[in-house]
Order: structure tokens, then C-alpha cells, then sequence
């Protein structure tokens, strides 16, 4: 993003590639309880703590003091008042700020998290005004979960040392210590500052109101030179903060320029770290890796900017959690035995693997014969497993197609729940999961004859069971409740992935145009799809409320951006234009987007009406992903 001055409430990310990541808003006000200068993940990616939330920072020079930062304060104060003082700011290369003081006096402040390593560091320069100057920085600490609230108790003062110029905090716990270095001295002088409120998580129904501790100040002479403030949860070596910190910097912004362009380098933002391998973060700032997520969004992330070797490397590091055909829906935070409560993700999981072999063929590329290995040896256990049958009811049926599904589980990507009810529960064969299972025997086929049989009996039942004349398009389930011949009719996105959105359409030309243009006539908006056509029952127009009402919205017509891929490939396949037409189409108000909520990135989800507020994480993985493979000039269905 240029230079300018987006909304305040807009929000920017920092991820270091771990799992951690800083965050915060435009205007300077913390409004999540995510928001942090340093988060890091102790067991990457998950076990997220977070250790330095913010800072008040104030700018003294002759003619006085000036706020050059704002704590929202319950019930509802805003102080000090530097947001007011926010005259300029750009997201690239990271997030920096032009701050104007009434006295004409401007200071540039930097944020910036360092690849690979839970340091953050953040720079303030002096870039109008001479004369006498002088920053104080009042961190403000916890050592919470990040989904927790802190709150004040005499035992968790931070537990202040000094070593040379670095400055070290124990937060207790079992926490990782946390390391300051800075070229201004620093004041011990431990105290709590009370009552702060995120009003974000008041929006969505929780508990928004927190005490911070400080171990005291730091003071930074500006007349002269920059400020400088590194902060760490690693050891960090004895040396100039000045010399460390440019040398960090400089290290960055090479790393940075490396990418194309900066839809690149937000998509480098997802991968991270997972023991020796590599995984995909769902979404900032509360989700971690998920397998569904994951695999979907690999070809946006890795494919479609051409890091072929990351995409290996994440299929590699999935591979060996195959149990019984399934991959997790998600590995917990804390270690516990993962997740196997998705039928799609193992689906997608092949759906990555065959469109990386495709992908490197078409580049050319080598590919290790051990890792294609293991790779087809978990594809052709996926495929097996489910022609057995394996957990949650996941079995083939006598026509070929892949029933799923029990009573206390969703196993789709709709799988909301209020209150231990589910909201979409979509028992026996849901649409979408049919055009996976039928890509997944497709692409068995070409690494074993065998499968070919299974997918053209499969197909044949598609093509018979799955049409709804009345309708003009597929129905969402059949065999609903696995009751033979009972159908699902509700109108949702589902049937577009039969279309567009995998390797193959799975239906005929004159039946793609009659589904496409049912889907855009109820459910394609500005920015995605319905997840349930107006009118329809159980049809919710805002994604707005507390948990419950949020989550009872989620998949009953809420918008997901990710869907406008698969619709503009289905529109292509379906013969309606090309695909630059389909990009100058669908794609102009995701772009302006990029502006609007979480800068750079695409939200998870939006209202089903005008005027389409984002919602749920404002940095969502397969939303970028797929606005990035989509926009690549090398698409093509």
C-alpha cells in the first residue's frame, strides 16, 4: 500500500514465520485482545502467549509533550490522544507511520517482525524539527494465552534484570523470558495499568476488559538519532542496538524485495514452521493450521507464486499424520492427540499432491523420488481407506459415491455449532464432497489403473443422482440422514466445486451454464458467495452478534470470499468468457478490499447484504489464496 491514510480501525500483521506474529490497527488503538507488539508461539505454530501487548509512547520536545500513542480504556475512554496525530501510513514494506505533532514536529515510527526468529523490532526517526527531543516508551506486559484475558495480581509483576544493555523480564509461568534491547536507558519501575478495553471482542459477544503490568520506561534521546527498541522472546547478543537493529532491518528488507509483488509476501505470511516441516496458519489472529485450510489454500500460497519447494514441503510434513485415509481438521494448541474430524481434508490433501505434480511437471522442476514416494504412497492410502471405509461413517456406497457422517459431527467445511447442535450437520453425501472424492479417483487413476473403475461408476451415479430440474442445479446432499432418496434441495455453493474450483468439472457443459447461472442469480455477491441462497430457511443476512448468533450465521448465508474462485472457474468452464474476463469481472472488489480490513490481505468471511461488512479473521488464509490463483496470469481451467 502507498502512502496514505486508511481507516484506523484497519488492521496490519507482522508474522514471523513461526507462528507468532505483532499486530494492531492503523490508528494505533488496541482493539483486539490478540493485538500485541510480541506474540510468539511456544510450540510453533500453536501455544500462542502473548508477552509485550503494547506501549504508551509520548514525544517531549521544547514546546511540550505529545501523545504519540491511545489506550481505549472501559466503559469507554480513549487516552492519551495520540490516534489524533496519525497523519500518514503505508503497509509496505511493514507497517510505518508519519506521526505530526501540533508543534510541526513529525516522527516516523516502524514495526517490523524478523523472519524466522520471535523478534520484533520497532524504530522511531525524527523526520521534521530540530532542536532538543526525547521519546519515552511505557511497555505494557502479560504473559497470557492469546485467547485469555489478563488480570492484576501482585505475584505477576514481571520480574525485572539487567544484563549489560539488555534488559530481561520473567513473566512466570513457565513463560519464555522476554528480552528488550534499546539504545535509551531504561527506568525500573513496575506498576499495573488497569481496565483496558478491546472493543473488538466486546462486538463479538466476549469478555473485552484486561489489567497490564509495566516494568517501567524507556527514554530515547532523539535529538540526535533515531530510537531504537528490539524485542525478543530468544537471547540476544551483546551488541549496539543501533548496529543490531539496522543489521536486522537491512536483512528484512532484502528478504522482502525478493518477492514479486506484495500479495506474495502476504501469502508468505501463512507458512510457518511446524517441528522440521512446514504448515499453512489458517488465519490471524486466532486460528493455527488446519488441514482442510491448508490444503485448499497450497495452491494460492505456493502453486500460484511458484514456490513449488514449500509446497512439497508442506505435503511432507502432512503426509505421515494419514490414519485410516483421514488427515486432522486440526492439530490442538497444546499438544494434544490431533483432530480427525473431517471428511474433505484427506480429499483436498489429494487434490494438493496431484496439482503439485502437475505444477512441477510444468515448470520442469526435479522432484525428489523419495517425496513423490511418500506422497503417492499417502494418496493411494487416502483412496484405499475410504473403498474400505473408515471413521464417522466415511464409506463408499453400491453407487460408488462416499457417504459421511454421524450424529455429533460435521464433517465439512460447514461445521458450525451453537450450543452442541449443529447448524449444518449435511449427513450422508454432501455435493461437494463428491466432487472431491470424484478428483481424488481421477487423479489415483494416473497413478493406478485400479481407480479408474471406482471413479467411472461414481461418476455415472453423480450424473444420475445429484441433478435437481427443478432447480437448475445440484442438490446440496443426497441419501440425507443416509435415508436412501432423501435430498437436501437447499440452495448453497457447495455444487460450484462440481464445476470449478478442482482439477475436472465433474458435469456436462449444458448442466455447468444451468448451475452457474443459478448460483450467480441467488447467491454470488461483490465479494464471494452465499453460503445459502435469501429466502431459504434458516437464511441469516448478517455475520454479527455474540458467539451463538455469529456462529448460527456462519454458513447460513454469510459470504465466503474463497468460493469467488471456484465460481469464476466454473463461469469459464461453462463457456461465459475467458479468463481475463473473468478476472476483470469477479476480482475488482477484492483488490479494492485489500484496503479495507486486515491491509494486504482478505477477510474470512462478510454480511450475505449490502453493505457486506468484513467478519471473522481479517488475515484468512484461502481467502488470499484463492484471489492469488486466480489472478495468476497462468491460469487457465
Amino acid at each position: 500500500m502507498a502512502g496514505n491514510l486508511p481507516r484506523l480501525d484497519s488492521e496490519w500483521l507482522e508474522a514471523d514465520g513461526l507462528g507468532g506474529f505483532a499486530m494492531g490497527t492503523v490508528g494505533l488503538v488496541r482493539t483486539r485482545r490478540y493485538h500485541a507488539l510480541l506474540q510468539v508461539a511456544t510450540t510453533p505454530p500453536t501455544g500462542r502467549v502473548l508477552l509485550v501487548n503494547g506501549a504508551d509512547v509520548y514525544l517531549e520536545t521544547a514546546s511540550g509533550t505529545y501523545a504519540l500513542s491511545t489506550q481505549a480504556y472501559a466503559p469507554d475512554t480513549l487516552h492519551p490522544d495520540g490516534a489524533r496525530r496519525v497523519a500518514w501510513f503505508a503497509s509496505e514494506p511493514w507497517p510505518t507511520w508519519r506521526l505530526r505533532a501540533e508543534d510541526g514536529t513529525e516522527i516516523e515510527q516502524e514495526i517490523f517482525a524478523v523472519h524466522g526468529e520471535p523478534t520484533v523490532v520497532v524504530r522511531w526517526r525524527r523526520v521534521v524539527g530540530s532542536g532538543v527531543a526525547q521519546l519515552r516508551v511505557v511497555p505494557f506486559v502479560s504473559g497470557r494465552d492469546h485467547h485469555a484475558l489478563h488480570a492484576e495480581s501482585a505475584e505477576r509483576l514481571p520480574r525485572v534484570a539487567r544484563d549489560g544493555g539488555i534488559v530481561t523480564l520473567d513473566l512466570g509461568d513457565g513463560l519464555p523470558e522476554v528480552r528488550m534491547l534499546a539504545n535509551g536507558r531504561f527506568q525500573a519501575r513496575p506498576d499495573w495499568y488497569r481496565r483496558f478495553l478491546y472493543r473488538g471482542e466486546s462486538e463479538r459477544g466476549l469478555d473485552a476488559v484486561e489489567d497490564l503490568a509495566t516494568p517501567g520506561e524507556f527514554v530515547f534521546d532523539l535529538t540526535g538519532a533515531d530510537a531504537h527498541w528490539i524485542l525478543s522472546a530468544a537471547p540476544l547478543p551483546l551488541e549496539d542496538p543501533v548496529h543490531l537493529s539496522a543489521g536486522l532491518r537491512a536483512r528484512e528488507a532484502a528478504r522482502r524485495a525478493r518477492f514479486a509483488e506484495p500479495l506474495a509476501r502476504a501469502a508468505d505470511q501463512y507458512l510457518v514452521r511446524r517441528a522440521d516441516g512446514l504448515s499453512v496458519v489458517a488465519g490471524y489472529p486466532w486460528f493455527t493450521d488446519w488441514g482442510r485450510d491448508t490444503f485448499l489454500a497450497l495452491r494460492g500460497l505456493c502453486l500460484a507464486t511458484g514456490r513449488l519447494d514449500e509446497a512439497w514441503a508442506v505435503l511432507r510434513a502432512w503426509a505421515p499424520h494419514v490414519s485410516q485415509g483421514m488427515l486432522p481438521n486440526r492439530f490442538p494448541d497444546r499438544g494434544e492427540a490431533p483432530e480427525y474430524g473431517s471428511v474433505d481434508a484427506a480429499l483436498w490433501f489429494v487434490v494438493a499432491v496431484h496439482e503439485t505434480l502437475r505444477a512441477a511437471a510444468r515448470a520442469g522442476r526435479e522432484v525428489g523420488e523419495e517425496a513423490v514416494e511418500d506422497l503417492v504412497a499417502a494418496v493411494l492410502g487416502v483412496l484405499e481407506a475410504h473403498l474400505r471405509g473408515t471413521r464417522h461413517g466415511i464409506r463408499v456406497t453400491e453407487d460408488g459415491l462416499l457417504a459421511a457422517g454421524v450424529p455429533g459431527l460435521q464433517l465439512t467445511w460447514m461445521d458450525a455449532r451453537v450450543g452442541g447442535r449443529e447448524i449444518t450437520p449435511r449427513i450422508g453425501k454432501p455435493v461437494e464432497v463428491q466432487a472431491l472424492w470424484l478428483n481424488a479417483l481421477r487423479a489415483g487413476a494416473l497413478l493406478d489403473p485400479r481407480y479408474g473403475e471406482p471413479f467411472t461408476r461414481a461418476l455415472a451415479s453423480f450424473h444420475v443422482r445429484f441433478w435437481n430440474p427443478d432447480r437448475a442445479c445440484l442438490y446440496d446432499v443426497v441419501d440425507a440422514d443416509h435415508h436412501t432418496g432423501a435430498m437436501d434441495a437447499a440452495l448453497r455453493p457447495n455444487q460450484i466445486l462440481a464445476v470449478g474450483g478442482l482439477p475436472a468439472s465433474m458435469v456436462t457443459r449444458a448442466r455447468a451454464r444451468a448451475i452457474v447461472q443459478t448460483v450467480e442469480a441467488h447467491l454470488l455477491t461483490p465479494l464471494g458467495l452465499r453460503s445459502l441462497a435469501p429466502g431459504e430457511a434458516g437464511y441469516r443476512p448478517r455475520f454479527e452478534g455474540g458467539p451463538e448468533q455469529r456462529d448460527g450465521a456462519y454458513h447460513q448465508g454469510t459470504v465466503w470470499p474463497w468460493l469467488i474462485g471456484p465460481f469464476a472457474e466454473a463461469w469459464v468452464r461453462a463457456g461465459f468468457g475467458t479468463p481475463a474476463q473473468a478476472r476483470d469481472r469477479f476480482l475488482p472488489p477484492l483488490l479494492r478490499h485489500l484496503e479495507e480490513a486486515g491491509l494486504g490481505h482478505v477477510s474470512e468471511v462478510f454480511d450475505a447484504e449490502a453493505p457486506q461488512r468484513p467478519g471473522g479473521c481479517p488475515f484468512q488464509a484461502w481467502s488470499l489464496a484463492e484471489l492469488l490463483r486466480i489472478r495468476d496470469p497462468k491460469w487457465t481451467p
